[in-house]
């Protein structure tokens, strides 16, 4: 029986990205980015992330759908809703378009997408605007596990379909109030992020580590491996300061703070990319150029800074096209009254350098842009 895999053949390249791109080093171009960070060389390993009530993770390219289920949810009329946490950046947009994508192809209609602006008062109102609609299906990430848990309950009270994105409610149980969680390797990105951070150091050096400072097990689970990386595999680099945000918008001044209590620090893992962003604004304000930064998610912004070799030396990133394929393919398990793994994950993928534009094409599904291309040509 011919069976519809989740992008399967892409899924498997991650493991010889690295390796295609391994000899791509060079100098010179336009820029005084000179050498630095054209030898940093990472390769992706198995899965190690576990779920939010640590479930071992099942492999996002084993969901599969036969061409009877594929007619079977064509033929249902069904509706989805998206409801995000924050609609505003290139992780969510991917995961938006891997959704478009599956649901178009299995004529499940979208009805409604929404940006709660990480703000959990107006996800809990998105939920209740959403389910005066009716949708057959959510696909959503909680800004609160606490504070939005009583509305996501009314929902699979209300018999939708709920499949989260990275984190769930509190209270809630796989395969009664909602049907699977798809998150990728974030322990996985950890470690890659940190693998990255002790070669562009050489080994050697004082870090910093802003981090999320909220109940959400994915974002924790980065800094966890993070942090245990460094210790376990680079002993001659410490950890000399930490700083948390609630706020993504005032990560900044987590950054100043930081710069300002450790001038000489040599380097700053950031939680995921936005933070990242302000780091590196933090550390031109201090005159701080040569600043060493690593993070996790491939947004269009540090795909620049990695282009240009300045202060990003590279990053793990997410698989978030794949992952909207996914859930959506999870909610099909579900309309089909078929179990589902209550957690999923997509494997890590380590973004450098030399691997940077065929990296950019596994994240979003698409060819790297063409401004990135000649910006990451002429520092070669």
């Amino acid at each position: 029986m011919k069976r519809t895999k989740l992008t399967a053949l892409l899924l498997a390249a991650l493991m010889v990205v690295g390796l295609f791109a391994a000899c791509g080093n060079g100098n010179g171009g336009d820029t005084d980015a000179g050498d630095r960070f054209g030898d940093i060389f990472v390769e992706a390993g198995p899965v190690l992330a576990r779920g939010p009530h640590g479930e071992e993770a099942f492999p996002a390219d084993q969901l599969s759908l036969s061409d009877e289920d594929v007619e079977r949810i064509r033929a249902g009329g069904y509706t989805a809703a998206i409801c995000f946490h924050y609609a505003g950046s290139d992780w969510s947009r991917a995961q938006q378009m891997g959704l478009e994508y599956k649901f178009g192809y299995l004529g499940i209609e979208i009805v409604a997408i929404t940006n709660a602006d990480f703000s959990a008062e107006q996800q809990v109102t998105d939920i209740e605007t959403v389910l005066a609609l009716n949708p057959d299906i959510i696909v959503s990430i909680p800004v609160d596990p606490v504070a939005t848990a009583n509305a996501f309950q009314r929902a699979a009270d209300q018999g939708v379909h709920i499949v989260f994105m990275d984190n769930v409610p509190d209270g809630m149980t796989a395969g009664v109030d909602y049907v699977s969680v798809v998150s990728a390797d974030n322990a996985g990105n950890g470690v890659v992020a940190a693998r990255i951070m002790g070669q562009a150091l050489g080994g050697e050096g004082r870090i910093g580590v802003i981090y999320h400072d909220a109940n959400f097990f994915v974002t924790n689970q980065r800094v966890a491996a993070f942090e245990e990386t460094i210790r376990d595999e680079f002993p001659n680099i410490e950890i000399v300061d930490r700083g948390g945000f609630d706020d993504p918008n005032r990560v900044n001044e987590v950054a100043d703070a930081m710069l300002t209590r450790v001038p000489d620090i040599d380097g700053i893992f950031a939680n995921w990319d936005t933070p990242a962003e302000a780091v590196v604004a933090s550390a031109i304000a201090a005159g701080r150029n040569d600043l060493v930064i690593t993070t996790v998610d491939l947004g269009d912004n540090v795909a620049r800074m990695i282009a240009e070799r300045q202060m990003v030396a590279g990053l793990g990133a997410q698989l978030p096209f794949h992952q909207g394929v996914a859930e959506a393919i999870l909610a099909a398990y579900a309309l089909l009254g078929r179990e589902a793994p209550a957690y999923v994950a997509v494997p890590a993928q380590p973004v450098f350098f030399a691997n940077l534009l065929e990296a950019y094409e596994l994240v979003y599904n698409t060819p790297a842009p063409a401004w990135l291309r000649e910006l990451h040509e002429a520092n070669r």
